[in-house]
């Protein structure tokens, strides 16, 4: 599709979650929630083009940032450059409240000293503080969505801002110059990822519970065939059927969807039979994928295979990974004894395999300890590669 292709809205979907936030239903979502998807399957466009618009239509002030937009960028920096943008575009309302609240540094809000290549609110600034201020300027409740938000994990400065904005939701619902000012909403690519903020006592929400983002169903596969055959001649048109089965094997994601799309109908033209090459463009790309996935296993050793094996069967069955576990242990030397390969799961050594695969971007290390697998799409793979073995 065209780069102003049109975009497929999911009202239902954002009008649900907002009466959760408020809440109006079934599920309370009033102190937070956490839904977890694959990367590129459409999380970012529905908090973008839907989510925020619904926000504003309830008369709340959505502030959205992306973590993963700019890895560059310290996670901390980035949200409190985001409560920051919003605070400038009240500029005169903000400095009277800002002092009430005890901001002395207006260089907050925004001046000719503000920075924006650098956020970051001034010193002694909390962002319980900022956060109020922004609720009181605005006259709104305050919904923050954090985009791809286990980034915030790779440093304890991310970390410190989790537990900062959990701090601030209790303040402001609570206690704050008027309760119910804040709603927190938070995304990840890995549900294992996200849960390094809910499972564990010492983690920032811990309790709070993980909600699986529903992908793209049948209604998008719809939408495309219908966008994508205004285009083409009436002799040579996508069925629906075709176009989902394509749209599952890539995983469903629109990206990789429309890349297939583009090339099979762009790169063959007038070919009469585009739903063949559909359904072979999208076998050829799933191949790639796995083939991917093979090289990168076979250039492991066999106990960096094994801790890798053992963290996709975690993955599978829903569990968490705890490396150093006498279990875990137990689990490695079987794989490694089913390779033919010595036995030598320990501490040491799986911590050595981890920092392998980390180097190698096959796993993800928060930092406080956990890991996760970088690609959950690797858990598949795995699995799938053991029944072939068996």
């Amino acid at each position: 599709m065209s780069p102003t292709r049109p975009i497929f809205h999911r009202k239902a979907l954002a009008e649900a979650l907002v009466r959760d936030l408020a809440g109006e239903s079934f599920a309370d979502y009033s102190s937070g929630v956490f839904l977890a998807a694959p990367r590129r399957t459409g999380k970012s466009t529905f908090l973008r083009s839907d989510l925020a618009p619904e926000c504003e239509a309830r008369g709340w002030l959505p502030v959205y940032v992306d973590l993963w937009e700019n890895r560059e960028v310290d996670p901390a920096e980035l949200i409190a450059g985001a409560i920051g943008q919003a605070l400038s575009e009240f500029d005169s309302v903000a400095r009277k409240t800002a002092k009430k609240a005890g901001v002395e540094k207006i260089n907050l809000l925004r001046t000719l000293s503000w920075d924006f290549s650098k956020p970051q609110l001034p010193a002694g600034t909390t962002l319980a503080k900022a956060l109020d201020v922004l609720h009181q300027v605005s006259g709104k409740l305050v919904v923050l969505i954090v985009d791809e938000a286990q980034h915030a994990l790779n440093s304890e400065s991310g970390v410190n801002t989790m537990f900062a904005l959990k701090a601030a939701r209790d303040h402001l619902n609570r206690g704050g110059s008027s309760p119910d000012a804040l709603r927190l909403v938070f995304t990840g690519s890995s549900r294992d990822k996200l849960a390094n903020l809910v499972l564990k006592s010492k983690q920032p929400f811990y309790g709070a519970h993980i909600t699986p983002f529903p992908l793209l169903g049948r209604d998008f596969v719809e939408f495309v065939t219908g966008v994508w055959n205004a285009r083409l001649a009436d002799t040579n048109q996508f069925s629906a059927d075709d176009m989902e089965y394509a749209f599952g094997l890539v995983g469903r994601r629109p990206e990789m969807l429309n890349a297939l799309l583009t090339e099979v109908s762009v790169g063959l033209g007038e070919a009469s039979n585009l739903g063949d090459l559909l359904r072979t463009g999208a076998l050829n790309h799933q191949a790639g994928v796995w083939s991917d996935y093979e090289s990168a296993y076979n250039d492991l050793s066999p106990l960096q295979q094994a801790v890798l094996e053992v963290m996709g069967e975690r993955v599978m069955r829903k569990q968490p990974f705890t490396p150093f576990a006498e279990q875990t242990f137990k689990d490695v030397n079987r794989k490694l004894e089913l390779a033919g390969a010595e036995a030598n799961a320990s501490t040491p050594n799986v911590q050595k395999a981890l920092d392998v695969l980390r180097e190698k971007e096959l796993v993800w290390k928060a930092s406080r300890g956990e890991y996760a697998l970088e690609d959950s799409g690797m858990a598949e793979w795995l699995t799938r590669q053991e029944k072939r073995e068996q």
